[in-house]
């Protein structure tokens, strides 16, 4: 059945495929200064110690996006909402390229993560275009080229820089941003939202949304908790690789590869959750990102494949556990999915953030053993409040 708002175009593999690819390049924009901000922050004029605000602001506008501008989705039409940001996109990341002053840099790092969120935007429109029977499969998919998209952005990135100067890097961002433009305005359906308010009253309305929607709530937290997990993981795991093992740029370059692995778990969680099985899987996602830190506590002989192993293991049930967090969310309100999504969304990349910003300090501290066992703490933790929640409401019902 067409959604309401929607031109009636069926939703084909191959516009999904075209769909992940845009997601995965549009978010990819949050990530490539990571690995090169050391090369980049003398250029610009940054200290070693403010060097790091590179990253940080580039999430905050992620942040900010999420929140200010994905409800919008429900309110104007949906291309032309994608559109305006890609082209924001596509001049900041120009901008940084040519930048000279940290100032200036720091600024157009901002622009980049409030611009990326039109990728929040083309997503729940997928939701919208698909038939509830393979809405799962769908986001399934689509959240694999995503999770793609945050995996390959640092060692694209690192390649990139080594060959061609860290200025490169952005040129070749700005250059995906035409063509996902492109490919956006020629491919994708136009969806005319049916909502009618103001921008300020959808604004008011996440927090009645976060009240009146138990399962926004829960799904939200749970999900934070485990990209916490991940994002410690993966911040801290190139400076263990460094320190420890000896690897080089390029070398631990090739280690964030093997985590892509877990990109495959999107689409095969997707259909089974299609098939009724999502609470079992859920389950199974966090309990996995529970117990793959533990063998890497003990002193192994191939230490380094454990750690590869691990990094497949935690993307591989964050990326299953966000699939099927958003496959519940999106069910509640069709006509609210914009602003579930971003409630949902903003949730995730603040425990993102929150992973990101211990790892440091907590290596520092305790090694690999402190990293591992916190890593181990939030999975675990979201899987009892899941266990808790789901025992509460079948009590309910029954």
């Amino acid at each position: 059945m067409t959604q309401p708002g929607v031109s009636a175009q069926p939703l084909s593999n191959t516009l999904v495929t075209i769909i992940a690819l845009c997601c995965g390049l549009i978010v990819a924009n949050i990530y490539y200064a990571q690995p090169i901000i050391e090369l980049l922050a003398p250029e610009v004029g940054l200290s070693s110690r403010s060097a790091s605000l590179i990253v940080s602001l580039t999430q905050i506008g992620y942040a900010l996006g999420l929140f200010f501008l994905v409800p919008l989705a429900d309110l104007v039409e949906n291309k032309k909402l994608m559109l305006v940001t890609l082209g924001v996109s596509f001049l900041s990341l120009v901008g940084t390229a040519l930048a000279d002053s940290p100032n200036v840099m720091l600024i157009l790092c901002l622009m980049i993560g409030i611009s990326s969120v039109s990728v929040q935007v083309l997503i729940p429109l997928a939701a919208h275009l698909s038939s509830d029977e393979k809405r799962g499969q769908v986001l399934g998919n689509i959240m694999a080229g995503l999770l793609l998209g945050i995996l390959l952005a640092r060692p694209i990135s690192s390649l990139i820089a080594d060959h061609f100067g860290w200025r490169a890097v952005f040129y070749f961002a700005a250059g995906c941003m035409v063509f996902i433009a492109g490919v956006i305005y020629f491919a994708i359906p136009s969806r005319q939202p049916t909502h009618k308010t103001t921008y300020f009253k959808l604004l008011k309305s996440l927090k009645q949304l976060m009240i009146s929607q138990p399962v926004l709530r829960q799904r939200s937290l749970f999900q934070a908790l485990m990209f916490a997990s991940f994002s410690l993981f993966w911040t801290s795991v190139p400076v263990v690789l460094a320190r420890e093992y000896g690897l080089s740029q390029s070398e631990i370059a090739l280690f964030a590869l093997v985590g892509a692995a877990g990109a495959v778990a999107a689409p095969i969680v997707g259909r089974l959750a299609d098939k009724g099985y999502t609470h079992q899987l859920s389950l199974l996602a966090k309990l996995i990102a529970a117990l793959c830190f533990l063998p890497s506590l003990f002193e192994l002989p191939y230490g380094i494949i454990v750690l590869a192993l691990t990094g497949v293991f935690i993307d591989f049930s964050v990326q299953a556990n966000m699939v099927l967090g958003q496959r519940a969310v999106y069910a509640l309100e069709p006509q609210s999915r914009a602003r579930l999504n971003a409630i949902y969304m903003t949730s995730i990349f603040v425990g993102g953030a929150v992973g990101s910003l211990i790892a440091s300090p907590l290596y520092e501290a305790g090694g690999w053993t402190a990293i591992a066992l916190v890593a181990t703490g939030m999975p675990l933790i979201s899987l009892i409040g899941y266990l808790v929640t789901t025992k509460k409401q079948s009590k309910a019902v029954s």
